[in-house]
């Protein structure tokens, strides 16, 4: 997965599936890391969805995670505010294995 550090906090790829059955991580694809929620995609209801499922999933603080781009595409980049690349890297690599798929 294509993590990059800048200035803040490192810069994550998702690939976002609103409408979804539930909200879960789905794996990684293309490089992105797969994100499935339940909201439609109107009104910013899928980016706000995805910002929750990535703080609780990462276990950082709703604050530290913010839309960077994509606003209105599938293919996002999130800003985790404070978290090294190998450090979030580390904790990708254990939701997806421990999940197969992911969560």
């Amino acid at each position: 997965m294509s993590l990059r550090r800048v200035e803040g906090g490192t810069e994550l790829p998702v690939r976002a599936i609103p409408g979804a059955s539930r909200n879960e991580i789905g794996g990684v694809r293309e490089g992105a890391l797969l994100i499935k929620v339940t909201s439609q995609p109107e009104r910013g209801k899928a980016n706000q969805a995805i910002t929750r499922v990535l703080a609780t999933t990462l276990g950082v603080r709703k604050s530290q995670v913010s839309l960077s781009r994509g606003d209105r595409n599938r293919e996002k980049t999130f800003l985790i505010g404070g978290v090294e690349p190998e450090a979030l890297r580390e904790r990708l690599r254990t939701l997806v294995v421990e999940d197969g798929e992911g969560r």
